[in-house]
């Protein structure tokens, strides 16, 4: 292997490519990363693909094949798997009667050839290829076979997984028989209906908040055991591919390109997958603009199936090489050693730790005052209420970014759900139902806050619709997921994720109640002890909720957005408006994703 190397670095030297020098140190690289020379000399800049790649082909008597000008052979047709051929680097490009051509971004030994003949099934001419040209040939050549996989195959083969039917059967009827049971009470026992679900609304209102402010204290008081101040050496670092999905994002793509480029990994161990929707033009051309670095690759996602950041994730999942796995947004700062923390992290976990969380806060949290309330409750989530359910050994719901994953336990999950707008959070509970951890580290991601009111309901009513999806999809066996993940964690499931919607939804007319109550108490068709109960509810939950945002802040240090927290309840009147928004997406556009915008700031 070392003699192969050699002569690829001495064909490069003598075309003029390098330097001896450059040559040297390439080698001392390579035997502290054990990674290929090629991709030592592609991503540190010294030498272009192209020209690596026909310095390999002359070396090795292989014609070169420019896949970009070729219409493609479906690997189905063959019996193939393209996730299996993109991982082993190799993919058919022509047939012949008598013959298959094949493209190959490897050099192959003669077993290896022989293995790939028997695949197809008859003699193979073998020719050599970028791995970029090969990821984008296997995209647009298995293009209808990726789009069935990334969209349909975990609700086809785990249907109660998957959010593509809104409600199992027996929930319909469920629905039913509790909704025609309100209506009846309604009608012939309003007083003590409406009564009834005050306090119904009081009680999950209050179990939710106190929930929230017990595990916020727990999480204030200690750091998660998953961080780590150990660093690996280069040598031990592992392979880590990033998917960044891409929807209209021309305007922040500069800045998303340079933070890439900031990351501190050794660059032939990283992989950069920009997961592009056909058709978007103006995004494409802003990326070729920053002339972005060898280490990113464009991946077109092919159109068909839902059409969302879960199905284009999969597409980046098929293609992706590296043992661990993150994925960031367009809009995403991380912070440039995060890689480096979560690789020493993993590598210091049991295997049943399937994902780490870094923590989410954004670099524009005095645009207005709608940013600063976004930055408290980002704080209050990140930085406490995800320790305080680590520490705790409580199912963690993802954020929608820096989660990190070990490759191989992804796929095992099945990935993404397509039709499930949050599908980081059901990914979270889905991993803790089938016996898995979710972690936390001390590392941030910055992002840019939703900075207009209307944007920022049609991007929460997405996200509490999606809570109200995941919900529904995990409660469609309660009593069999209690057994698997036990009772405390079930509960704090139900606590956390089911109670949420609901106490948006409450917001509204608890408040109205209140007023009422104040200004025009006969108009109110309570009792007096229910109003008791609802007086209770509110002036608690307001009060817990303001303290938790006040000191949201002090971990960052933010102390001059303290004031803002005594606003939390006209902030969550926002919430409330954007949670009937999202019930009503609910029943008429289940799997509408409504596409946030950056680049407002």
């Amino acid at each position: 292997m070392r003699t192969q190397h050699k002569r690829i670095g001495k064909t490069l030297l003598g075309a003029g490519l390098i330097t001896k020098k450059q040559l040297n140190e390439a080698l001392n690289i390579q035997e502290c990363s054990r990674v290929r020379l090629g991709d030592i000399f592609v991503k540190r800049k010294v030498v272009t693909r192209i020209d690596l790649y026909q310095a390999l082909a002359q070396a090795n008597g292989i014609p070169l094949v420019d896949l970009t000008k070729k219409s493609g052979v479906d690997p189905h047709s063959l019996g193939l798997d393209p996730r299996e051929l993109a991982i082993l680097g190799w993919a058919p490009f022509k047939i012949s009667p008598n013959k298959v051509r094949v493209a190959t971004c490897h050099i192959l030994k003669d077993d290896q050839r022989s293995v790939i003949e028997k695949r197809v099934g008859r003699p193979v001419h073998f020719y050599l290829t970028t791995e970029w040209d090969l990821i984008q040939y296997l995209a647009r050549a298995a293009a209808s076979g990726l789009a069935e996989l990334a969209g349909y195959e975990l609700a086809r083969n785990y249907p109660d997984l998957s959010a593509a039917d809104t409600t199992s059967f027996e929930q319909r009827i469920v629905l039913a028989a509790v909704a025609a049971a309100l209506v009846v009470a309604l009608v012939f026992a309003t007083r003590i209906t409406c009564a009834a679900l005050v306090v119904l609304a009081s009680v999950v209102f209050l179990l939710g908040i106190t929930f929230k402010l017990v595990v916020s204290l727990v999480g204030s008081r200690a750091s998660p055991d998953s961080t780590t101040d150990e660093d690996l050496a280069d040598a031990d670092l592992p392979r880590y591919s990033v998917l960044v999905p891409l929807y209209q994002e021309a305007e922040v793509v500069e800045g998303l390109v340079a933070a890439l480029e900031a990351l501190d990994y050794p660059p032939e161990k990283l992989e950069i997958l920009l997961l592009m929707e056909a058709g978007d033009e103006e995004t494409l051309k802003a990326i070729i603009r920053t002339r972005p670095p060898a280490t990113i690759t464009i991946l077109t996602v092919p159109p068909g199936g839902p059409n969302t950041k879960p199905k284009a994730c999969n597409v980046g999942l098929v293609f992706a090489t590296g043992d661990l796995l993150v994925i960031y947004d367009a809009e995403d700062r991380p912070e440039p050693d995060q890689l480096r923390k979560v690789a020493a992290s993993f590598s210091n976990l049991p295997q049943e730790v399937a994902c780490i969380q870094a923590a989410l806060n954004y670099h524009n949290r005095n645009r207005n005052m709608l940013t600063r309330a976004f930055t408290l409750e980002y704080s209050l989530w990140f930085d406490y209420m995800l320790k305080g359910l680590d520490l705790l050994g409580l199912p963690i719901p993802l954020g929608g970014t820096s989660n990190h994953f070990r490759t191989g336990t992804l796929r095992d999950l099945g990935g993404w759900d397509p039709f499930n707008v949050t599908e980081d959070a059901d990914l979270g509970i889905r991993a803790s139902a089938l016996g898995y951890k979710v972690k936390v580290i001390d590392s941030t991601t910055f992002e840019e806050a939703n900075s207009q009111l209307s944007s920022f309901v049609r991007q929460r009513s997405r996200w509490i619709k999606g809570y109200m999806q995941t919900t529904i999809v995990h409660m469609r066996h309660p009593i069999r997921l209690a057994r698997k993940v036990g009772v405390v964690r079930f509960l704090s499931f139900l606590l956390l994720v089911g109670a949420t919607p609901v106490i948006f939804l409450a917001v509204i007319p608890l408040y109205a109640v209140f007023a009422l109550s104040l200004f025009e108490p006969s108009v109110v068709p309570l009792p007096h002890w229910a109003l008791v109960v609802g007086y209770i509810d509110f002036f608690f939950g307001n009060a817990a909720i303001i303290y938790l945002s006040m000191i949201a802040g002090y971990q960052r240090g933010l102390f001059e957005l303290s004031w803002v927290a005594v606003l939390n309840p006209i902030y969550w009147l926002a919430h409330s408006v954007a949670s009937y928004r999202a019930m009503w997406q609910l029943i008429t556009r289940p799997h509408y994703w409504d596409k946030t915008m950056h680049g407002l700031s």
